[in-house]
């Protein structure tokens, strides 16, 4: 474990230069337990298109809008069996790694500024990008010593989905294939691969589902309903928030 950090710290901090899931089981002729955000505050309406609607009644012309539906919940009822066990194990596990996700997909942003900006040549890029890599690894590298290696292989995925790279590939590529291949045999040994993509449509629909609730502004309520507590609060220095 002590190792295993190491990848998921090296992901975050290289993810700014980069310019739990749950199935169905298949048991006999039993439905398939449902789980997700549907099984917790029940269906929600699709969201429809933006464009302001309106109406024509003779000389007059109405215009017509939706309102976002408030969810009005109770705490949910504490769920058994396996299935809700590893959605609860998801739902926590994201509140633990997605906010890593978004100071990763922050550092891009500004990194890619600050590169583009100073028109950086290889040799004042590497400075820069090792200068910046260990003032993260001072920062964040208790918190990342506190994961366990499902929140570190979810946070990789995060990360994928944040930055539009696999982790494999942002250490390929701002390190070198060396590298990225050493970090892709010790995250193999742990049950992890680096290459492996985001799948939103696929194995991640679940994982896809939490981050559309946090980008809502629900995911602290969502949480709570679970739970019956708030998400944790994670030790994040401002500036990197």
């Amino acid at each position: 474990m002590k190792n295993f950090w190491r990848i998921f710290a090296a992901v975050l901090v290289l993810g700014w230069a980069a310019g739990g899931t749950c199935h169905a089981q298949k048991a006999g002729k039993k439905a398939p337990v449902k789980v997700g955000a549907t099984a917790v505050w029940g269906e929600m309406p699709e969201n429809e298109d933006n464009a302001l609607r309106y109406i024509v009644e003779g000389k007059d012309t109405i215009y017509v809008d939706n309102i976002t539906p408030s969810k009005v919940y109770s705490r949910l009822p504490r769920q058994k069996g396996r299935e809700w066990r590893k959605y609860y194990r998801l739902v926590h596990n994201f509140s633990k790694a997605y906010p890593y996700a978004l100071v990763a997909r922050k550092l891009v942003q500004e990194a890619d500024s600050t590169i583009a900006a100073d028109n950086l040549k290889r040799v004042k890029r590497d400075q820069y990008v090792n200068k910046v890599q260990k003032e993260l690894f001072d920062v964040f590298e208790s918190q990342m010593r506190n994961m366990t290696v499902s929140q570190g292989a979810l946070l990789m995925k995060l990360i994928d989905r944040e930055v539009g790279k696999s982790s494999f590939n942002i250490i390929k590529d701002y390190k070198n294939g060396m590298a990225a291949g050493f970090w892709q045999g010790i995250a193999k040994i742990f049950g992890t691969d680096l290459k492996k993509p985001y799948d939103p449509e696929g194995e991640d629909k679940l994982t896809e589902e939490l981050v559309q609730i946090w980008e809502a502004g629900d995911f602290q309520v969502f949480y709570f309903a679970i739970f019956w507590k708030d998400p944790p609060v994670l030790p994040i220095p401002e500036k990197y928030l």
